[in-house]
């Protein structure tokens, strides 16, 4: 699920294996996270279902090594719900009046720039490998979206501070992931299509100074 291998598995092509059951049931638990705080106010709750996607990230990459159920659906489907959900849970913290709207914008613009210009390049799925510090990232912000959440139900200061510890550390490493992987894809879009354009010019030897041998 998580990242890619040089040698595409024989199931490559398969739809209904387990990590992506379990990758639908965190694209699920968007909907009920985005009911429970804004029509419920049940932040308790929220934190709970976010916990629970946050392990299922963790978990459908983990199934898909020990079974060898890697898939391209999985590749694709993977950094989408976890994208999805940041997403769509940063909108619903930014309506409840508990995140900033620039926050917001920060987190949404450089992933618009990147799905723009993947589309425009490759018509959809890049075929990139996931990096460290994108996981990185993606850990740090489902860690402190619900830290943020758990203050204000709980009212608690150290919590406040603590989970903007983690979304200020998680969006440095958005701006830097996205810089990385707009690089990349205008890079293999440059290699596959322009491929003369990638090598360096080869120093062609002086002419001799008019007057020496």
């Amino acid at each position: 699920m998580s990242g890619s291998s040089s040698t595409r598995p024989e199931n490559s092509n398969a739809i209904m294996t387990i990590p992506n059951l379990i990758t639908v049931v965190r694209f699920l638990g968007t909907p009920l996270f985005v009911w429970l705080v804004l029509s419920r106010h049940e932040y308790g709750w929220g934190v709970f279902v976010l916990a629970i996607m946050g392990c299922t990230d963790w978990i459908d990459g983990f199934v898909a090594r020990k079974l060898n159920q890697t898939s391209q659906l999985g590749r694709i489907m993977d950094p989408l719900a976890d994208r999805v959900a940041l997403v769509a849970v940063s909108i619903t913290l930014v309506v409840a009046n508990i995140l900033p709207l620039w926050l917001l914008l920060l987190l949404v613009i450089p992933d618009v720039v990147l799905l723009s210009v993947t589309l425009y390049f490759f018509r959809g799925d890049a075929d990139l490998k996931v990096t460290m510090l994108g996981k990185t990232r993606t850990a740090a912000l489902m860690i402190g979206t619900p830290m943020l959440l758990l203050a204000k139900a709980l009212d608690s200061d150290f919590t406040f501070v603590l989970a903007w510890v983690f979304l200020g550390a998680g969006m440095v490493m958005h701006v830097i992931a996205f810089s990385q992987y707009f690089v990349a894809v205008t890079a293999k879009h440059r290699e596959l299509h322009h491929p003369g354009t990638s090598e360096p010019k080869t120093n062609e030897p002086e002419a001799p100074e008019q007057g020496r041998p």
